[in-house]
């Protein structure tokens, strides 16, 4: 997807080296991808960021946004050049306060080149100003801007920066962000984090956030519109902050009824998967068209239609359940997709069980009956699914399974000390399945290879994890809970 231009011939190459200094000889370009074989051009090398500070003004009426990004990082090689993940129009870059020239290539790739060579280990400061109409800006044949009657909304998996800010547009690069937003008076703007201030001013009101822990780029949101945002405080001490908009109509009160439970869900995961590890938590509903909903830290995004039918907490358990799995403790590669989505979906087996609507063993037995061994569900591998299947419902009902699996396997004692250890062991970082494999047998004291093997990474379904369910000639019945948990698997159909 990224061609190169080579000039031919070994008098044009030497050319290109006689003009450059011997200072900058050492000196080579960042990778335009992070290394992730499933996004090959996602994210970038040579260089790793730590902070985001983000100052837009949007309005509404037009979809017009003007921006100006600094980002802080550090060069993790001696760097002539570097990119940036974005699509917007962009009139200055300046690299630690100098005027840097930069050129756009591929889908979303803005190439930044310093007026000066940078050395391994430089802190560096990259200041860009843009602006653009999100709304018209497409890669891939796709947009993740999601416009909405009074304002729009930036949230998508597995990419939604590239629409609103410049970045290094992969889970391996965390940072902390501030996020500034003026949008005309009567109009809200939400993002993650704790709203710091808001100030008001000619017709425009500006709106703070900040988020203090590591966050991925793709769970950074933006929501600009008529909101109406309400706060508390959890039992265990949380502060929540959740956003409806003003004219959900018939699903208002569903998603309230929902996403107001998102103190007590926090609480009661806690006891799971130990201390909620961010500032604040709390989830908001835009008057969107999609369908699915997010995992964006601290501030969960929920689609109308997941309330449709009425509410619906398991859902809010999905979404909060991955605050540890998948937000706290990222990925390492999309390909380790399993920690976030199987433990998301076991967290509302867990939830199920609590609601006296169906264990985790019925669940996880009647999933494993439900379908048969030629049923195609058995082919996606969950450890490794590959881009097309990343969202496979496979990856969730058979990741929940190798997780009671493993519940069965190493008996209840080790099994929680797992599901609560691990965030803990990773708080902040990222990790992948072998990783959790390798924490999961140093706590069990036991060799879980060929569990593992036979329940994430075989395109086949594994033996029957329970005697009684070998035996048996039909399908268990259903639990009362599987239809709510049945309709949050649209979560991520984005």
């Amino acid at each position: 997807m990224h061609r190169r231009i080579i000039a031919p011939g070994a008098l044009a190459a030497a050319s290109v080296l006689l003009a450059i200094p011997a200072s900058a000889a050492s000196h080579s370009p960042g990778a335009p991808g992070i290394g992730d074989p499933y996004y090959p051009a996602y994210g970038n090398g040579g260089y790793d960021v730590s902070h985001y500070d983000i100052r837009l003004t949007y309005q509404p009426a037009t979809d017009e946004l003007e921006g100006t990004a600094t980002i802080l990082a550090k060069t993790t090689q001696d760097l002539s050049r570097f990119d940036l993940d974005f699509l917007l129009d962009v009139s200055e870059v300046r690299v630690n306060g100098a005027k840097a020239t930069f050129a756009t290539s591929g889908q979303h790739e803005l190439v930044v080149t310093p007026k000066s060579p940078l050395a391994k280990g430089t802190p560096v400061t990259v200041v860009v100003r843009y602006s653009g109409v999100p709304s018209t800006k497409s890669a891939y044949g796709f947009s993740t801007w999601h416009r909405t009657p009074d304002g729009a909304v930036a949230a998508d998996e597995p990419e939604s920066a590239w629409w609103w800010f410049p970045s290094n547009d992969h889970p391996l690069d965390k940072a902390t962000y501030d996020v500034s937003v003026a949008v005309p008076d009567g109009t809200r703007a939400i993002s993650n984090g704790t709203l710091q201030s808001t100030s008001s001013r000619l017709g425009w009101t500006r709106y703070n956030w900040r988020s203090n822990k590591p966050q991925a780029t793709y769970l950074t949101t933006l929501a600009i519109g008529g909101f109406d945002i309400t706060t508390g405080t959890s039992d265990g001490g949380v502060p929540v902050v959740n956003a409806y908009s003003e004219d959900l109509g018939d699903n208002d009160g569903a998603a309230r009824a929902s996403v107001e439970r998102t103190g007590e869900l926090v609480d009661w995961l806690s006891g799971y998967f130990g201390p909620y590890p961010f500032s604040s938590a709390g989830g908001y509903v835009p008057n969107t068209t999609t369908g699915f909903a997010l995992e964006t830290q601290t501030r969960v995004y929920y689609s109308p239609r997941q309330f449709a039918n009425g509410s619906n907490t398991s859902v809010v358990v999905h979404e909060l359940a991955h605050q540890w799995y998948g937000d706290s403790v990222s990925l390492k590669g999309w390909k380790d997709i399993w920690i976030n989505e199987g433990f998301a979906r076991y967290a509302q087996w867990l939830w199920s069980e609590h609601e006296g609507e169906g264990t985790t063993q019925e669940l996880a037995d009647y999933v494993y009956a439900s379908h048969p061994a030629d049923d195609a569900f058995w082919t996606v591998e969950p450890g490794d699914p590959g881009p097309d299947n990343q969202f496979d419902i496979a990856v969730y009902d058979r990741g929940a399974l190798a997780i009671q699996a493993l519940r069965n396997e190493i008996g209840d004692d080790a099994f929680f000390a797992v599901l609560k250890g691990w965030p803990q062991e990773h708080a902040y970082g990222n990790a992948s399945v072998a990783d959790f494999q390798a924490y999961a047998e140093r706590v069990s004291g036991k060799s879980l290879t060929a569990l593992f093997d036979a329940w994430l990474f075989q395109p086949s379904k594994p033996a029957a994890p329970t005697a009684s369910l070998a035996k048996a000639s039909s399908v268990p019945v259903q639990p009362r809970s599987w239809k709510k948990i049945a309709a949050t698997n649209d979560v991520h159909e984005n």
